[in-house]
C-alpha cells in the first residue's frame, strides 16, 4: 500500500501513516478498502452537490406548469433572483442554514412584509424539494412554525392589513344607477362583476361558452381556489348579457382580437366616475356586508357565493354541495337591491329569506 511520494511525504509522516494502517488491520479492516470507499464517497458527494440556484431552477421546471399564469412564474423568478440568489444562490444547497435565511429575510421583513413572507415560503419549498431529492439533510431552516416564528414577528404584527376600498352597501343603488349610464365595455364588465360578486380576473376572462341559460360556470383553471364555480345570474345580469354583441368568443372583448379586457379596465372605469377611492375587488366586501346586515341568509351561503374556500377541514370534508339553490335566491335579491331606484339618504330594505 503506497503512502505517497517521497517528495511530498516525510519519513516521519510515512511512519505515522503506516502505524495508523496497522491499527486498522488489527481491527480486522482493510485500509486499502477504506481508502477506496472514502474516494467513492467523495465522488458521490461531488455528483450530488447542487447549488441553491440550481435547485430553484429544477423545482420551478418541475412545478411551473401547474401555476396559473406567467405573472406568477415571473414573481417566483424575480423574488428569488433579487433577494435569495444574491446571498446564497451559488452556495451548495446542503449548506443553507438559518443564518443565511435570516440574512435574506430580516432586511425586508418589516419594510416589505408581503414580499418577505412569500419569499420565505418559496425558499422553504425549494429546500424541501432538495431534501426529498437527497441534496441536503436535516431540518428546513426556512420553516416558519416552531422555527422562524421564534425569530421574526408575525406578518400580521408587522403592518396592519390594508383591505380593498369598499363602497358602503347603502350607496350601491345610487352607484349602480350612475354605472348603468356609462358607455364602454369596462363599465359593463364592472357592473357584471358587482352583480355576480366575482373577481376581476374571473370576469374579464369570461367566454360565451361558459354561459348556459341563467348559470355562469367558471372553470377551475380560472378560479383562485382551483375549483369550478357556478354563478347564478340575476335578471339584470341576463338583460345586460342579452344586449352584448357576440362578435368574439369573449363576453368582454378587449382591443386585441381574441383577447379580453385589461386588468385595469374596471379600475379605469371607477376613475372616470371620480371614484378612484374604490377598487373593483372591494365590491365583494360590499356584497358580503349587505348579505350579513340586510338578509337572513346563513353565513356559509354568502361565503360560497364569494367562492371562498372552507378553512375548516372537517367541515369541508362533509360539505360536498355548493348550496346552489340558496345562492340562486341570494343573487336574485342582490341583483334586485342593486337595480332598485336610488333613494338618497335611505337604506333600501330587502326581504329576509329563511
Amino acid at each position: 500500500m503506497g503512502l505517497g511520494p517521497l517528495r511530498d511525504v516525510s519519513l516521519a509522516d510515512a511512519r505515522a501513516k503506516a502505524a495508523d494502517c496497522r491499527k486498522v488491520l488489527l481491527d480486522d479492516r482493510d485500509p486499502l478498502d477504506e481508502r477506496r470507499a472514502a474516494r467513492t464517497e467523495a465522488q458521490l458527494a461531488d455528483a450530488r452537490a447542487m447549488t441553491f440556484r440550481q435547485c430553484a431552477e429544477a423545482y420551478m421546471a418541475a412545478h411551473e406548469a401547474t401555476w396559473k399564469n406567467a405573472k406568477h412564474r415571473q414573481q417566483w423568478r424575480s423574488t428569488l433572483a433579487t433577494y435569495a440568489h444574491t446571498k446564497f444562490g451559488n452556495l451548495p444547497v446542503a449548506g443553507i442554514d438559518t443564518a443565511l435565511v435570516m440574512a435574506v429575510l430580516e432586511p425586508i421583513w418589516t419594510a416589505k412584509p408581503e414580499t418577505a413572507s412569500r419569499l420565505r415560503g418559496r425558499i422553504e419549498v425549494i429546500l424541501n424539494w432538495a431534501k426529498a431529492r437527497g441534496y441536503r439533510k436535516g431540518e428546513n431552516p426556512a420553516a416558519w412554525r416552531g422555527h422562524l416564528d421564534q425569530l421574526l414577528p408575525a406578518r400580521s404584527k408587522v403592518r396592519k392589513v390594508k383591505h380593498h376600498a369598499a363602497l358602503p352597501y347603502s350607496e350601491i343603488p345610487t352607484f349602480m344607477e350612475d354605472l348603468r349610464e356609462r358607455l364602454g365595455m369596462g363599465a359593463r364588465a364592472l357592473e357584471f362583476a358587482i352583480l355576480t360578486a366575482t373577481r376581476t380576473g374571473e370576469v374579464i376572462g369570461t367566454t360565451w361558452d361558459e354561459i348556459d341559460s341563467d348559470v355562469w360556470t367558471i372553470p377551475a383553471d380560472r378560479m383562485k381556489g382551483g375549483r369550478e364555480h357556478r354563478v347564478p345570474l340575476s335578471q339584470r345580469t341576463l338583460e345586460m348579457l342579452g344586449e352584448m354583441p357576440r362578435e368574439s368568443d369573449m363576453v368582454f372583448p378587449g382591443a386585441r382580437a381574441g383577447a379580453g379586457l385589461s386588468n385595469m379596465a374596471l379600475l379605469a372605469t371607477l376613475r372616470r366616475m371620480d371614484r378612484g377611492d374604490l377598487t373593483a375587488h372591494g365590491f365583494r366586501s360590499t356584497f358580503r356586508d349587505w348579505a350579513a346586515e340586510c338578509t337572513a341568509y346563513p353565513n356559509e351561503v354568502s361565503e360560497m357565493a364569494l367562492a371562498h374556500v372552507v378553512k375548516d377541514k372537517t367541515e369541508a370534508a362533509y360539505r360536498r354541495g355548493d348550496l346552489f339553490e340558496k345562492r340562486k335566491r341570494l343573487m336574485r335579491d342582490w341583483g334586485a337591491y342593486c337595480s332598485a331606484p336610488a333613494k338618497p339618504g335611505k337604506v333600501i330594505p330587502i326581504r329576509s329569506t329563511k
